[in-house]
């Protein structure tokens, strides 16, 4: 050992020198720069390019974005104040459309005095939402709630919705409010029953169709329970075939029995007035909750040691995904008719709606046996050892970890589906993206207008699905189990 000591040693210094500053070419601005930018030499040639290919964009479109105008009647008024502020020979965007429009490209052609109708639909769904998304933070959930509860309240009384039923959303509101401070578990009640509520809010007509409706799930469960004593299997097909019945032979007349005895009726409106944002909205949100429960069973059964069961669901994932999406439309709209009873009345919304369900469940059964494929044969094994059944082993070990690791997948499927929505336009209905903006083009005031309203409405798309991007990756933050 060394015979030098503090006590021995001529110097020993007695105090720390103090922390000197980072060279200036590693820290700030210039680190970053040096790190990201400019790190080689390819990196070095590809940020010139592409901060010359930015300025040639915004060099070519800058002055038609700075001559705007938002305050006009018609396009040839656009025109002509462009005229008059910037010169003859200049151009600029007529943004002045989407202004006298924005009720057109939001709510199609659904009667004006019921925009109260969905606009208090969608804000309550944030209600039916809250103990879906944001189980986990009550924070996050105070702030959705609230902020909805205010926007919604204040939209509905601008759009003169009757004293009743701002009562009944603002009651709604601060029940949730309150639930979602203390037990957030109660919300759950409300997001089983928003489906039918906002099927009624949407299209007006009897309450009682929806009660019906419901009844049918409630029917299908006791067939389930009562059954599986006997059977799983006879439980099963009880499950399935009894709600069946109930929706084609009773559902109808009962509702209209119901009807006659306690009237409970608001408004209809048809599908055919659907349109702009609120039929994307409404056919994206059914399929995006109809498609994930479809796809677990088909991702489930491609995975089954069942011969038919496998095979079928193959049949059917390659089938679907086989063929495009505006063929199933087509189907929707035109062949389906042909195998219905003559008579029979189905509503072109919900035939879309169950199309792109099926669509995007054959795609999401793929992501999902993606996710269970990828996990270590010993989760199985581990199921199997503490004595689990199949189905707690799938619901308790397997989906939730299959799921997670799934998270990425689904959501693009979600935003694919979504973004698909605009194909219905081929069926008659009235997309924002294409139908609407004919539709507003058609008008005289507006005849020639072609980019900003194809600007406009990629915007709006590009928010929402960047809201699912970002939803995605805070889900896959906290589902984060790493040691670290």
């Amino acid at each position: 050992m060394s015979e030098i000591h503090a006590q021995t040693a001529q110097y020993v210094r007695d105090t720390m020198l103090p922390p000197k500053p980072p060279p200036e070419n590693d820290s700030g601005v210039v680190k970053w720069l040096r790190s990201n930018l400019f790190s080689g030499p390819v990196n070095t040639i590809l940020t010139i390019l592409g901060i010359l290919i930015v300025w040639l964009l915004v060099n070519h479109f800058w002055g038609w974005f700075t001559h705007s105008v938002w305050n006009a009647g018609s396009l040839s008024e656009c025109r002509q104040l462009i005229v008059e502020r910037w010169g003859e020979g200049s151009t600029g965007a007529c943004w002045a459309v989407i202004r006298e429009r924005w009720m057109q490209f939001t709510f199609g052609f659904y009667p004006s005095e019921l925009y109260w109708r969905p606009t208090m639909a969608f804000g309550l769904l944030f209600v039916a939402l809250a103990p879906v998304l944001f189980s986990e933070s009550r924070k996050i959930r105070r702030i959705v709630l609230v902020t909805a509860a205010v926007l919604t309240l204040g939209a509905m009384l601008l759009l003169g919705a009757p004293a009743v039923w701002l009562i009944f959303a603002a009651a709604v509101f601060a029940a949730a409010i309150v639930a979602a401070e203390q037990r957030p578990s109660l919300l759950l009640i409300f997001s089983l029953l928003f489906p039918f509520l906002g099927v009624w809010w949407l299209w007006g007509g009897s309450l009682w169709g929806p009660i019906m409706a419901l009844m049918g799930l409630v029917l299908g469960w006791a067939a389930f329970m009562l059954l599986g004593r006997l059977s799983p299997m006879l439980a099963g097909i009880g499950m399935l075939l009894v709600p069946l019945l109930w929706w084609v032979y009773l559902a109808g007349a009962a509702a209209q029995d119901a009807e006659r005895l306690i009237s409970l009726s608001i408004p209809a409106v048809a599908s055919d007035r659907f349109g702009g944002f609120l039929l994307s909205i409404t056919i994206g949100l059914s399929g995006i909750a109809l498609s994930l429960p479809l796809g677990i069973v088909l991702a489930l059964a491609r995975r089954s040691d069942m011969f038919l069961v496998k095979t079928m669901s193959v049949m059917f994932i390659e089938f679907i995904r086989g063929v495009p999406l505006i063929a199933l439309l087509f189907v929707a709209s035109l062949l389906l008719n042909y195998f219905l009873p003559p008579g029979t009345n189905f509503d072109i919304i919900l035939r879309v709606i169950i199309m792109v369900t099926v669509f995007a469940a054959a795609y999401m059964a793929e992501v999902i046996r993606g996710g269970l494929a990828a996990l270590p044969r010993g989760q199985y094994e581990a199921a199997d050892a503490l004595g689990l059944d199949y189905w707690k082993a799938q619901r308790l070990i397997i989906l939730p970890q299959a799921l997670k690791i799934s998270i990425p997948g689904i959501v693009s499927t979600f935003i694919g589906m979504f973004k698909d929505t605009t194909l219905v336009t081929f069926v008659g209905l009235y997309d924002p993206l294409k139908s609407m903006s004919d539709a507003v083009r058609a008008s005289t005031d507006w005849k020639g207008i072609y980019w900003e309203p194809y600007i406009f409405v990629g915007v709006i798309f590009f928010i929402i699905c960047f809201g699912m991007s970002r939803y995605s990756m805070y889900l896959e933050r906290r589902l984060q189990r790493d040691h670290r």
